[in-house]
């Protein structure tokens, strides 16, 4: 997390709907081999939680139950040039917005596993344009039973959320406008209306 609080918007809502619309992190903790981490498919249980799953053979697999981690998402981000600014004395940065969720790990049972998986599907499915969504039910039992053997379900309780929403907060509206159209016209649309819409 920033340390500026400047870059801070502690609105759960948005949170939840970070987690939601990029739908993917990564899950660090240290083991007795070092630190390692994990990218995975995350889903917010909405009650403050989130779950997520690894293979049986992902170095984390055996050392997260019980253990405090941290879940990190990503959203849009883009280098801000100096040049952009009015001011000379300035600077290059980077916008960005990124969520920690630090907390205790449990292991899930086999429902629960397969409950994740067949919602993390149908948030999935439905964003697609084209075509009838793929469900759990069409796998035959014995292959999607094999399949669900291979991966254990996790659930973070998170119990610090730590939200960085790094926009420019701490420029002029002027600047910021600037700002927003530089990275724009550089390629990176999202982070510029994100400025717009959560620091105008």
């Amino acid at each position: 997390m920033h340390p500026d609080t400047a870059f801070r918007l502690d609105d759960r809502a948005l949170h939840e709907a970070l987690i939601a619309q990029i739908g993917f992190g990564m899950v660090f903790a240290t083991t007795p081999d070092g630190p390692r981490v994990a990218h995975v498919p995350l889903l917010s249980t909405g009650d403050g939680a989130v779950q997520f799953h690894l293979s049986r053979g992902h170095a984390l697999s055996r050392h997260l139950d019980g253990a405090t981690a941290l879940a990190v998402v990503n959203g849009p981000d883009g280098y801000v040039s100096a040049r952009w600014y009015e001011d000379p004395a300035q600077v290059p940065t980077w916008n960005y917005i990124a969520l920690e969720l630090e907390g205790r790990v449990r292991r899930m049972d086999q429902d629960g596993l397969h409950a994740l998986l067949e919602t993390l599907t149908a948030q999935h499915e439905q964003r697609l344009a084209h075509g009838t969504p793929w469900t759990m039910d069409k796998m035959p039992e014995d292959r999607l039973r094999a399949m669900m053997g291979a991966i254990i379900g996790f659930e973070l309780e998170v119990q610090a959320w730590r939200p960085t929403f790094k926009l420019s907060q701490n420029k002029s509206a002027a600047e910021r406008a600037r700002v927003a159209t530089g990275l724009e016209a550089e390629g990176a649309p999202a982070i510029a209306e994100l400025m717009r819409r959560l620091a105008p």
